[in-house]
């Protein structure tokens, strides 16, 4: 087992949210009003996802923020006659566009919709990461999907592990389990905590959507290319709250440096769990956790005494 750094040493941490609406499509702010709010509260980075809707605003690019290129599809089930939604199955497909400086007229495209048709399926997601487009798969228990719907999807660099809108909508926000049953599967994929956020409620409202889960991208520099190279290369962590600082493989042991919290688990793909849990009262800012080669993968989960959770992304022991 070589030792090597998880989340790069050198450079700085961005605030971002990778799932926004606005009244592009079905949220309540207009993109500028996403910017203004979010430069408020620390972020440097937003991703305007809106429902089937190419939002590309450099206008809104500067020393101290990146709009991301980006939009949201979706694929559903047939719909009962009744039209009702409630229990029909869905894909809700976020894409991140790498180079939007060379697109003219771009319009935001739509998966073949026939669900189940996973060959169609995989091969909308291999013609859009030709194009440029980095997929990340979002909110699966929101969605009404379980293993056998996202298993076998291809060409997704991502998934969403926390979803705040649909954890502020029914308590579907959280997705672990979902990430290690595709991890499990082989899927090598990243993990993404989001906002997800429509803004029908206002800060401070309880049932506000905004500002609840973020990713922390580890740049060089602010910049959209460093953005886009650090999600290709996993270079970041999902949270709610708690601050992963480092993570180091060195000396066959995992060395995890964070914010004050009350647990640390490293998870792998299979039942054993490493943790490090703080006495009552007290708070870890990091431990060490030998490794014994095995695990096959592991990734970091941190929980701190509200219930706030971070997430780093899984790392292979054979990379």
């Amino acid at each position: 087992m070589k030792d090597r750094a998880l989340l790069p040493e050198a450079g700085q941490f961005y605030k971002a949210n990778l799932h926004c609406h606005t009244v592009l499509s079905d949220g309540r702010w207009t993109k500028e009003q996403v910017k203004a709010e979010y430069q408020k509260r620390g972020y440097s980075v937003v991703a305007f996802t809106d429902h089937r809707h190419y939002g590309w605003h450099p206008e809104l690019m500067d020393e101290t923020f990146i709009p991301l290129a980006a939009y949201e599809a979706d694929l559903n089930e047939p719909f009962p006659p009744s039209g009702d939604f409630q229990r029909v199955r869905t894909y809700h497909l976020n894409f991140y566009d790498t180079h939007p400086e060379t697109r003219t007229g771009f319009e935001a495209q739509q998966p073949p919709q026939r669900y189940g048709d996973l060959a169609a399926l995989n091969e909308f997601l291999a013609g859009k990461e030709a194009e440029g487009f980095l997929c990340c798969y979002n909110h699966p228990y929101w969605s009404l999907q379980n293993w056998q719907d996202y298993k076998d999807l291809d060409h997704v660099f991502a998934m969403e592990i926390y979803n705040h809108g649909c954890e502020l909508d029914g308590l579907y926000g959280y997705a672990p389990q979902a990430y290690d049953e595709m991890l499990r599967t082989g899927r090598r994929l990243f993990c993404l905590s989001t906002d997800d956020n429509h803004n029908v409620y206002e800060p401070g409202d309880p049932r506000c959507d905004a500002f609840g889960g973020f990713t922390m991208l580890k740049l060089p520099r602010l910049g959209y290319a460093e953005v886009i190279e650090a999600l290709r290369q996993g270079n970041f962590y999902a949270s709610t709250g708690p601050e992963i600082h480092h993570l180091v493989i060195r000396n066959g042991a995992l060395e995890v440096s964070c914010s004050p919290v009350e647990k640390i688990y490293v998870v792998t793909s299979g039942r054993r769990c490493l943790m490090e849990l703080a006495a009552p009262g007290q708070t870890l800012t990091g431990a060490a956790f030998p490794l014994r080669g095995d695990e096959e993968y592991i990734r970091v989960e941190c929980r701190d005494g509200s219930g706030r959770r971070a997430y780093s992304n899984a790392y292979w022991l054979d990379d």
